[in-house]
């Protein structure tokens, strides 16, 4: 039997909460189009084939974690598991492909079956934003510095900037090859995941929280000594504009992000504010083949989780916006003064008043108690003598002062007396 609990990693959002959520997409909209992105629009779910090229047949979430189903069609089909995949499907077929910019921004739920903490949930929303088409170390810095204005714009403040470099593609076997041989030596003493991705991924290594497994990972040789000078200069520049820009970060060479498609830069903002599950958003740069793609679509971007940043904010003890207006409570006394009502609270709110009327025959009392637990500043009072005589009763619910007012020029009185 169903009860008043959704499913298990979801969650219920009630409107005395919401406001939270349009600071996060207020900020997005005002922040991001100063830096020519548009707002883009993507299906929750895309046909599997595209998550699998996409992010990488062998990553954790492709394995575990993605809801996957047939249509009626036989067609597989999943529930976004993140954002960027998604929109490099929709763009591949514009000239992204043929290294024109495009610059979009996003925000929607996101699909994951993993086991919910505080932070991580099975349907969660993200923030997220792409630029697709090129590639140039001072766009990635440039997507860096957008990620730390934006946070700036929703009074998010402490967080620290993880930055590393995945290399380019042919800089990876040369990489995974000292990779393989380092874990190889104690690989019987790890997790059993680890034991997996030694020949499935074993970059995915770096990223293991398990106690086993840390102090093999922090011996970890040096990855980018294996990488070309061409890549080791394009992440210096990377640092350098970073400096110019007067954003702090610290280069963490066991940071690798969790998706195949990265390339090149790497980085993450983590919050104390969160405890052990410390981030709050991350990206890269990526090179991603779809199907029916002869060559991959290229971009960098970022993914902010709207749970984990209003946690934060919490954490900080910002203030949560009062979206709620006011409402002026409009009492009904009789049948023909509810009529009159409906025509006047349709006029009051395209005058831009909020209205709550009385649309049931109640007592006096009842009404009044009705207009106080709505929080209205102002009860409008109306019943058989006040239509006779053209008139509203306007009573001020924080003093009790009564005003009789004529009905046509009710709006105006009250547009200058709400707060």
């Amino acid at each position: 039997m169903a009860n008043s609990s959704p499913p298990p990693g979801t969650s219920d959002i009630f409107p005395e909460e919401i406001s939270s959520w349009y600071l996060l997409e207020d900020a997005a909209r005002r922040v991001f189009p100063l830096y020519g992105y548009g707002e883009f629009r993507t299906p929750v779910f895309e046909y599997t084939e595209v998550f699998k090229r996409g992010l990488g047949d062998e990553t954790e979430v492709v394995q575990k974690e993605m809801y996957t189903f047939e249509d009626k069609g036989g067609r597989s089909l999943t529930l976004r598991p993140e954002g960027t995949a998604g929109v490099m499907r929709a763009l591949s077929g514009t000239d992204a492909v043929n290294g024109n910019e495009w610059r979009v921004f996003y925000t929607g739920a996101m699909f994951r079956g993993e086991r919910p903490a505080a932070g991580r949930r099975r349907q969660f929303h993200q923030i997220g934003v792409e630029n697709v088409g090129r590639a140039a170390p001072e766009i990635d810095a440039e997507c860096i510095a957008m990620l730390a204005h934006y946070l700036e714009e929703t009074g998010i403040s402490g967080s620290h900037l993880k930055l590393n470099t995945r290399g380019a593609v042919a800089d990876r076997k040369p990489a995974e090859e000292a990779l393989r041989a380092h874990f190889s030596k104690n690989i019987d003493v790890m997790c059993e995941d680890c034991k997996n991705r030694i020949s499935k991924n074993v970059w995915r290594i770096l990223d293991c929280k398990q106690a086993q497994c840390k102090e093999h990972i922090e011996n970890t040789p040096d990855i980018v000594s294996y990488f070309s000078d061409e890549t080791k200069n394009y992440f210096s520049k990377v640092c350098s504009v970073l400096k110019e820009l007067n954003i702090d970060y610290e280069v963490d060479p066991r940071l690798v992000r969790g998706l195949d498609y990265y390339v090149h830069t790497v980085f993450e903002l983590v919050h104390p504010g969160l405890g052990a599950q410390n981030a709050i958003a991350g990206g890269g740069r990526y090179e991603i083949f779809l199907p029916e793609t002869k060559k991959p679509v290229i971009g960098v971007g970022f993914a902010a989780g709207m749970e984990r940043l209003i946690i934060v904010r919490d954490a900080l003890g910002l203030p949560k916006p009062d979206l709620k207006r006011s409402p002026v409570f409009l009492v009904a006394l009789g049948e023909a003064a509810l009529a009159s009502n409906m025509r006047l609270a349709a006029q009051l709110r395209k005058s831009g008043i909020a209205v709550i009327a009385e649309l049931e025959a109640r007592s006096m009392k009842a009404q009044m108690r009705a207009a106080d637990r709505a929080g209205a500043e102002f009860a409008v009072i109306c019943g058989d003598s006040e239509l006779q005589k053209g008139v509203l009763v306007c009573k001020n619910m924080k003093n009790g002062e009564q005003i009789e007012i004529p009905s046509e020029n009710i709006a105006d009185y009250l547009k200058t007396r709400i707060s």
